[in-house]
């Protein structure tokens, strides 16, 4: 009998999720346990093995497609074997099938024609108050991409500076990209890199975001942390790092300047007592902020521990969807790169991001004195639909 493949639920507030890759063709072989296809959710990406041997007999959620957890994205079985019922919707899930003229829509309800929206698409169109109905997809098999959901705005941009309300079809043609130079690779963005790019880019358009620079002396608090290294011999496993001391001096700060600690959803400002700190960490495709929340009632050595923890967990891809939600401002270092300033993107709602970069030596005047010492650049992203420059800049002094 034919068995069903699932869309997991990888965490307790994933509600769909997205079709990575198939690793597996219609028709191939597969062994039980043997991983046959990529979802992802979240940023989170995993495998799905398979849970019988047999062919894999059909699949019904192409890459990049996106659905709700529980529906069936295939089916394995035996050769030849014919699955009872491969329908992907539900009643309430009939998808309507459009015919669309200038200032008329008429629908006709039918259970196996689904529009095929990207993820990104879908998402930017939903921001945008755009009805997918009235798009004609340039991508594979009419499905609609970012950039025919970003011509639909555009038009409706247009359309509304004429006066002209009626609701119009968007028909794209599909973009031929030819390559005649040797050595180049064209790939698709897809998984954890779409999600990245989607939310990236949403949150430029999003926030009016404004970046601050200043350097922090930072020469007192090195010799502080060898001090603290040499009474600490005895704990092998206690290593303070900079990153440990800003993460702890940033909660400080923001438990006095509690308004950049605050996220911007739907016209309201939401500013929290606690501080939920989002920590970036770099992985070989892309980037995810898993977050320490309640981070002020930790210590010094327990926010060391939570960021190694959570460093260690996020690389080897064991963070769970809960673990990078509900960050209320985010850290991100480049300084082990050799960055010194740069330019730091919100993670909305969050209304601030600190930038960290290397600590360089530099001459400085200490009285009538130069010195040698230790600068930190220090880079303050925030919203300035929320804060305002002078406050963001008081408060990186902080």
């Amino acid at each position: 009998m034919a068995v069903e493949i699932f869309m997991p639920k990888l965490g307790m507030s994933m509600k769909e999720g997205t079709v990575v890759e198939w690793l597996k063709k219609k028709g191939d072989k597969v062994k039980k346990g043997e991983s046959i296809v990529v979802i992802s959710s979240d940023k989170i990406e995993t495998d799905i093995e398979a849970p019988q041997d047999g062919v894999l007999l059909d699949i019904l959620v192409e890459q990049d497609e996106t659905v709700e957890v529980g529906k069936v994205i295939g089916y394995i079985g035996q050769e030849g074997e014919q699955p009872d019922d491969q329908s992907n919707e539900t009643p309430q899930q009939a998808i309507q099938e459009v015919a669309v003229s200038v200032g008329t829509i008429e629908a006709k309800a039918t259970s196996r024609h689904m529009l095929r929206v990207s993820p990104a698409a879908r998402k930017l169109a939903r921001e945008a108050g755009i009805d997918l109905s009235n798009i004609l997809g340039s991508g594979p098999k009419g499905r609609i991409t970012r950039a025919d959901v970003e011509k639909a705005i555009r038009l409706k941009q247009t359309s509304l500076q004429l006066g002209n309300e009626k609701q119009t079809i968007v028909e794209t043609s599909p973009i031929t990209i030819t390559t005649e130079q040797k050595g180049v690779t064209v790939k698709p963005v897809t998984g954890m890199r779409k999600v990245i790019a989607a939310r990236m880019f949403a949150s430029l358009q999003q926030t009016a975001q404004l970046t601050i620079h200043m350097k922090a002396d930072v020469t007192e608090l090195l010799k502080l942390q060898g001090q603290i290294k040499e009474a600490l011999q005895d704990e092998p496993d206690v290593k303070l790092t900079i990153t440990d001391f800003i993460a702890r001096a940033t909660i400080l700060a923001l438990c006095i300047h509690k308004q950049m600690n605050s996220l911007y959803q739907d016209g309201h400002i939401h500013t929290y007592d606690s501080v939920h700190l989002g920590i970036a960490v770099a992985l070989e495709n892309g980037l995810v902020v898993p977050v320490i929340p309640y981070a002020e009632k930790l210590s010094l050595k327990e926010i060391s521990k939570k960021i190694k923890e959570l460093s260690v967990r996020a690389r080897e891809g064991k963070l769970s969807s809960e673990e990078m939600r509900g960050s209320t401002f985010t850290i991100t270092n480049l300084g082990a790169y050799g960055v010194e300033f740069f330019t730091p993107v919100l993670n909305p709602p969050e209304v601030g991001i600190l930038g960290v970069g290397t600590v360089t030596d530099m001459p400085v005047f200490v009285g009538d004195a130069i010195q040698k010492r230790k600068i930190l650049p220090l880079s303050l992203t925030f919203d300035h639909q929320v804060i305002d420059g002078a406050p963001g800049q008081v408060q990186i002094i902080v």
